[in-house]
């Protein structure tokens, strides 16, 4: 079996970097070496402390979240205006299109539809819909909640290991799985707290290769209320989702992925603390340390060094609770710049 099937992660995922013209037309495009038509849009200035904007094209253009509030959706149709076929259009809204304003946006392809209707297909408990990318391992998953244990066909082809799940009618908390904390626990993406245990989050029930399992928690099941879930399996080459452990200096930690990171994003998953976000467009050196916080709206920063190695990455910041204090545990998602070895056996180097 080749090393991994995706040669040019670009087709699949991108950092887009655009300055904003505060016109109602902004067409951004991306610049990888593949087009990318993309489903899930994440957007954020950089400058400023505007808040984190989430679209995606099973709820809608103009509807958006945001990861540092557990506020339900918003619809603003000066905001997202359309997916295209290798670009997303905006409107005037200065949170995604200030003029002069700097903005970073992670974009993720899905793309092939489906429905479920649970009790005719046998797949599920739970009525859902969305778009999913086998290839990618990713899925956007619509469904509403029941109050009740159940599980819901997320429409991927293999098990996934981490996803994210929103109420959109309600102010509710963004849920996170991560598979290396279990399935009786739960982090959330707009907070800092460390992870919290409660069997009724997933109903003590890892995900499986057709369906993923809700609990009663009202964070991810209340009764009526609609949901959003982003779920996101593993690809070699491509994308890893784990934990590692601190080790407190310099030299810290070495993460293997299998791929040169093109986007980190993690978190201190048993102590309090800021998620983190880095990318390799906002830093083109080896060692990146510009973060954005998923949890809150601050500006762009300075912070916790990581070094972008050809096949992982490795945190040099000392003793830093964020990133690499001694014996603690983190979680975390990457996705792949390049793989490190191509589906030819061609390896690739570091920056």
């Amino acid at each position: 079996m080749a090393y991994t099937t995706i040669d040019d992660p670009s087709a699949y995922f991108q950092t887009t970097l655009y300055t904003g013209d505060g016109g109602g037309t902004r067409a951004v495009t991306h610049g990888g070496n593949s087009d990318l038509n993309a489903d899930w849009v994440w957007i954020k200035d950089r400058g400023t402390s505007s808040t984190h904007y989430i679209f995606d094209s099973v709820r809608g253009v103009q509807k958006h979240l945001s990861s540092a509030s557990n506020s339900q959706e918003l619809s603003d149709a000066n905001s997202l205006k359309a997916f295209n076929s290798n670009s997303f259009t905006l409107g005037t809204s200065g949170n995604v299109n200030g003029n002069s304003r700097t903005f970073v946006s992670w974009n993720w392809k899905a793309g092939t539809s489906f429905t479920n209707d649970a009790s005719s297909t046998g797949i599920g408990t739970i009525d859902s819909a969305g778009s999913f990318n086998n290839t990618a391992g990713f899925s956007i998953v619509s469904y509403t909640g029941t109050g009740s244990n159940g599980t819901i066909k997320h429409g991927l082809s293999t098990a996934p290991e981490m996803y994210i799940t929103k109420s959109l009618s309600s102010a509710r908390s963004w849920a996170v799985y991560n598979q290396n904390i279990g399935n009786t626990k739960a982090v959330f993406l707009n907070s800092t707290d460390a992870q919290d245990t409660d069997a009724t989050y997933w109903n003590s029930t890892s995900p499986t290769s057709s369906v993923l399992s809700l609990g009663t928690r009202s964070e991810m099941n209340h009764s009526g209320e609609n949901f959003i879930a982003y779920c996101f399996a593993p690809k070699q080459g491509y994308s890893k989702f784990g934990s590692y452990t601190g080790n407190g200096n310099a030299d810290g930690t070495f993460v293997y992925t299998g791929f040169k990171p093109a986007l980190i994003i993690q978190k201190n998953s048993g102590a309090t603390g800021n998620w983190i976000l880095y990318d390799n467009k906002r830093d083109v050196d080896n060692v990146a340390n510009k973060i954005l916080i998923p949890n809150n709206s601050s500006a762009e920063a300075s912070a916790c060094d990581v070094d972008l190695l050809s096949n992982g990455f490795k945190f040099r910041a000392v003793n830093d609770a964020s990133s690499n204090k001694s014996a603690n545990t983190y979680i975390y998602m990457a996705f792949a710049e390049h793989p490190f070895t191509s589906s030819t056996g061609t390896p690739v180097t570091a920056r």
